[in-house]
């Protein structure tokens, strides 16, 4: 039984449910790449997925497709792949690729180690590279999380559930401080690239106008791009607008909804100014893109 479960909304949304194989500790999964693959016979894994939950993954031996939000990521041995709740995925073909992946639920981590972590950071970087010596400690963690959670111990289940829980924690610490983004390292972002970031993250749907957000901020505009830029290499319009355009694309991607509801949605006046808007930063139409996501997988 696939761990993933297909439902659908009254709003027409498919949802991607945890649901944990019977006889396992809830709230997290741990299995390898072989396995996933066995289970998903006869369902397509390359369609665009929403899921409900964390993805951690890293590849043993092999290379693998991944897309994180319509972005594709050529993994490799020692690469760590973290999807988190919320982001559109699509899994490449897996027959190449041996290694393991972990399932976890929002919520079942502590508070502190969530924190500390940045277990729920929306702009967190999806593919991450071990620093020096570091990988093999990762792998470690990795590997004793996976021995627990297949080890059918004389531990009461609340008591293995809390074991599991404190290797993870392990696990995604060492991930947070241990590696660092895959490419080029970003600079160190400053408090009004943070603060702008946030209000984006919030706001998207309701202003595009810079000038609004510098206003809410208490900053001016050109500190605002100005920030933007040096965090984020582009400028604080171009910000929002990717910010806008990625939940458009996730929308089309992942729901049967038209483009006039999208554009309500998004807070467009039409449909006509909302798909001209698409089109300019795109290149091509709202329709066009949910044929081209829904019709093919990840190279």
């Amino acid at each position: 039984m696939m761990v993933r479960n297909r439902h659908n909304t009254p709003s027409g949304i498919p949802e991607v449910a945890f649901a944990a194989p019977v006889g396992t500790p809830a709230g997290i999964e741990v299995m390898s790449l072989a396995e996933l693959h066995e289970r998903a016979a006869g369902e397509s894994l390359t369609t665009p997925q929403r899921p409900d939950f964390h993805h951690l993954l890293t590849l043993t031996s092999g290379t693998l497709w991944h897309t994180v939000d319509f972005t594709a990521h050529a993994l490799q041995p020692g690469h760590w792949l973290w999807v988190r709740p919320g982001q559109v995925h699509q899994w490449g073909d897996l027959t190449h690729a041996e290694g393991a992946l972990i399932l976890f639920q929002p919520g079942f981590l502590d508070p502190e180690t969530t924190a500390a972590a940045r277990v729920d950071d929306p702009h967190a970087p999806p593919v991450l590279l071990p620093l020096g010596e570091d990988q093999e400690a990762l792998h470690r963690a990795a590997d004793q999380l996976d021995r627990d959670f297949h080890n059918r111990t004389r531990l009461p289940p609340d008591l293995h559930t809390t074991v599991l829980r404190h290797l993870l924690a392990v696990l995604v610490l060492r991930l947070a401080y241990l590696t660092e983004p895959a490419g080029s390292p970003a600079p160190e972002p400053g408090e009004a690239f943070l603060r702008f970031r946030d209000a984006v993250e919030r706001d998207h749907t309701r202003t595009r106008r810079v000038e609004d957000y510098a206003h809410t901020l208490g900053y001016s505009p050109r500190t605002l791009s100005r920030a933007t830029l040096a965090a984020a290499g582009l400028n604080a319009k171009e910000f929002i607008d990717r910010r806008v355009v990625l939940e458009a694309k996730r929308l089309l991607a992942h729901t049967d909804q038209s483009a006039a509801q999208i554009a309500d949605r998004l807070g467009f006046s039409s449909a006509t100014n909302f798909s001209k808007y698409f089109h300019w930063r795109t290149g091509t139409t709202p329709i066009a893109f949910r044929t081209t996501t829904r019709g093919h997988g990840p190279g």
